[in-house]
């Protein structure tokens, strides 16, 4: 039977079930949320449906935001559990249950849900611990062959991880086709679980964060301490220990916990951690006084204002529970080992020191292999399902049996005994078999992993046609970028400058790039592996030649990044920008010359000049001319003025979207660029869209007049900025940058309208850019964002 999912069903409405419903339409789905009647309801629909209703604006204003973009809120529509649920299930293709972590709730519902679902139609639920088969306890044959747990993690928009738990009775192609969907429509990394307690991820995090909490305890840490340790220190978030402890909830954690001891008493690793006496009397006693983290504003931080009315978060005292304000630790391990970019290297510094910071690291690594090791095999036949919920669901780098394959497995073993944490036995026997590592490689690639079971290696499977760079052939290289040859007549450029900040060498590069195509490629892509595409111009490089007066290198500099980007735009084979994280200011300006862009969903971009004191010069002043007021203005008798003031004030507010489809809206992607939901796949995808450009017939788009409104509308938009400037929105030097962007939108000193060249543009822009990067005050904010990473106001 082939499967499909054309609308679903989200059964409960709450933080977790309304996001997930926003993540399906995200994906493209319709969705039918579903929650109960309130039980003072009347008979009209709005209080009828109050909850629900409720739970889906929550959604909508959740930030970070649960949806891309405000287009995606008509996918989802709402109901109730009494007036709309048989007419909601029965035409699902899939329904998730996401209610309260009760099983004779669930088991009620999903005698419901099998009453009115068609035959076929998938049913899950999002539990994160009960068993799944005790759940499906009693339905049928057809129910159970289509039931499995989909446990997905909070926020699901933002974090990869998606469980999947089948059963014993669930079609193997249920399977397959869910993982598929998981995947490639919603983005996710999927990980297939066996039906055990609290599956991977979270077995995995209490098993470790409960031995955590009782060693933090027992040898006097602070708050402060482990948070400055246990985050990008050892490769894990900046939440680190205690800030994530808040973000997830202290009730949340507690109730995981208590719920997980009784659930695994075979587990002799976690069991003495997870009914320690000081840590549950810690958070016993932070439940109590309602310290539940970020949703309360307390928890191990306190959000408190500082004598200048700043935020300042406190920490929690350990001993005395009182809040008191941060401290910066120093230890002199850390110093030796922060600035050593491996995270193997920097770990080795940690693990061979003897201060107290490396003693809490050593505890931390050593119990989290030992822990990792014990799970194998009852949660998982391998460790790589371990290492993906790692790195998936809590934004470690490096899950637990890739950092010991980097420390050395054998080595470390030894020592691991030494602190009395010794690993499982099959560890041990692994490597009397000749097995030094727990992932097998090829040329950097991982090709296969251990598996527990067997005692031998198995094999990873790869997507089919999967682009890695550091496989692929290098055709040139300088410090700032490389062109390979990624195959089928396709070239890729890749940009490897700090935050891919654009300068000389990706410049020479990408142009090399296009020289060699008109021989040798067919196409090229332009993107990364990186986690942001551009961070915009190289800003030092800018700030420094201004204050030296160094005009012509600066006007040269402004030339080539618009040269480049018009021979991008109309160059007679496909250069398809593949952006990904952050694409700011040039990174903006480059994607928006593209034949076409094949974006990552979680694309940040925007044209952001503003906040550095000045205007886009690349080419972005004119694109926003061209995509918003050139098409409204082909309409005859048109106005300008509502099309103009809304490209004013996105460049002016230096909006950013914060998906790749809010990009859309905002007419820096067009109708016809893809948005890709799993980043992992984004080269692949990219090179595939070049290759269907070229093989139907792509040609380059025809040169395009821009309308320039002239002289009186310019003279409209400076009268909104100084009414800005008034109203104390904005600074008399945010007004004064204001009247340079409504110069070059209307076309400089044209006395009326009429349609310019995009060269006309480019030179207004070129010359607004090199004028703000001789005052001072834009100078200052140059420096001021270099130096804070914030903009600066003056």
């Amino acid at each position: 039977m082939k499967y499909k999912i054309h609308n679903a069903v989200v059964i409960g409405s709450g933080t977790m079930g309304a996001a997930i419903a926003a993540h399906l339409a995200n994906a493209g789905v319709p969705v039918t949320l579903l929650d109960i009647v309130p039980k003072d309801a009347g008979t009209d629909k709005a209080s009828r449906n109050k909850i629900v209703n409720n739970g889906l604006e929550a959604a909508k204003k959740s930030r970070p935001a649960s949806f891309f973009s405000s287009d995606q809120y008509a996918l989802v529509r709402t109901g109730n559990l009494e007036d709309d649920f048989e007419a909601a299930v029965s035409g699902a293709d899939w329904i998730i249950e996401v209610v309260v972590e009760n099983l004779n709730i669930k088991r009620g519902l999903m005698e419901r849900i099998e009453a009115a679902r068609k035959p076929g139609s998938i049913v899950s639920s999002n539990t994160s611990g009960i068993p799944l088969r005790e759940i499906a306890a009693g339905r049928g044959e057809d129910f159970r062959k289509h039931f499995l747990g989909t446990h997905f993690f909070n926020p699901p928009r933002y974090l990869k991880l998606l469980e999947i738990i089948p059963t014993e009775d669930t079609l193997p192609e249920v399977v397959a086709f869910m993982a598929h969907f998981g995947e490639y429509r919603l983005g996710k990394g999927i990980v297939l679980c066996k039906d055990t307690p609290n599956f991977i991820g979270n077995r995995v995090a209490f098993g470790t964060g409960a031995f955590a909490l009782h060693y933090i305890l027992e040898n006097g840490y602070t708050v402060d301490e482990v948070d400055a340790l246990t985050g990008p220190l050892i490769g894990r978030p900046k939440t680190a220990t205690f800030r994530l402890i808040d973000l997830v909830g202290i009730d949340v954690w507690d109730h995981v916990g208590r719920n997980l001891a009784p659930a695994i008493p075979h587990d002799t690793y976690a069991q003495p951690y997870l009914t320690a006496e000081k840590p549950n009397a810690l958070i016993k006693t932070m439940i109590e006084r309602g310290w539940l983290g970020n949703k309360t504003k307390v928890g191990f931080y306190k959000e408190v204002r500082g004598e200048d009315g700043k935020k300042e978060f406190w920490s929690l005292n350990l001993q005395t529970l009182e809040h008191e304000a941060p401290t910066k630790p120093r230890f002199d391990s850390v110093k030796a080992a922060k600035d050593v970019e491996h995270l193997g290297e920097r770990l080795k510094i940690l693990l061979n020191a003897e201060d107290k910071a490396a003693k809490l690291v050593q505890a931390l690594t050593y119990q989290g292999f030992q822990y990792a090791s014990a799970l194998l095999p009852e949660v998982a036949d391998t460790g790589k399902p371990i290492d993906d919920a790692v790195r998936w669901g809590f934004g470690h780098d490096y899950g637990p049996f890739e950092t010991w394959d980097m420390l050395g497995v054998r080595e470390t073993v030894e020592r691991m005994k030494a602190a009395g944490f010794p690993p499982a036995l099959w560890v041990e026997e692994m490597l009397q078999r000749g097995f030094e590592t727990f992932y097998q490689t090829d040329n950097g690639s991982k090709v296969g992993v251990y598996d527990v079971v067997r005692g031998q290696y198995v094999p990873i499977p790869r997507p089919k046609g999967m682009i890695l760079l550091k496989e692929q052939k290098v055709v040139s290289h300088n410090a700032g970028a490389t062109l390979y040859d990624i195959g089928d007549g396709v070239g890729l450029v890749e940009f490897h400058t700090k935050m891919n900040a654009l300068d000389d060498d990706i410049f020479e590069m990408v142009n090399e790039a296009l020289h060699r195509a008109e021989t040798e490629f067919d196409g090229l892509v332009v993107g990364s592996e990186a986690e942001n595409f551009s961070a915009g111009a190289n800003l030092f490089m800018v700030v420094v030649a201004a204050q030296q007066g160094m005009w012509d290198m600066l006007d040269a500099a402004v030339r080539k990044l618009q040269g480049l980007n018009m021979r991008m735009r109309y160059f007679p084979k496909p250069v398809v920008i593949a952006p990904a994280g952050l694409a700011l200011g040039g990174g903006c300006e480059v994607t928006m010359h593209a034949s076409r862009v094949v974006a990552a969903a979680e694309l940040y971009i925007g044209l952001v000049e503003l906040g550095a004191g000045v205007i886009p010069a690349g080419g972005g002043t004119k694109e926003m001319m061209r995509r918003i007021i050139n098409p409204a203005m082909k309409t005859e008798n048109a106005e300008v003025l509502p099309f103009l003031q809304r490209a004013f004030l996105q460049i002016g507010q230096a909006k950013v979207a914060t998906s790749a489809e809010e990009a859309r809206q905002m007419g820096i992607l067009g109708p016809a660029d893809r948005v890709v939901m799993n980043r992992s796949h984004l080269l692949t995808e990219a090179k595939k869209e070049v290759l269907h450009m070229v093989a139907t017939g792509y040609a380059p788009p025809p040169p395009e007049k821009i309308y320039a409104a002239g002289r009186d509308m310019r003279g409209a938009l400076q009268v909104g900025a100084f009414m800005f400037q008034a109203g104390g929105y904005i600074t008399e030097y945010d007004a004064h940058i204001a009247r340079k962007l409504a110069h070059i939108l209307t076309g400089g000193e044209l006395s009326r309208p009429q349609w310019v060249s995009e060269q006309y543009i480019l030179d207004l822009e070129r010359e607004a850019f090199l004028s703000l990067c001789g005052e001072e005050k834009t100078q200052a904010r140059m420096w001021n964002l270099l130096q804070t990473g914030k903009p600066l106001r003056n």
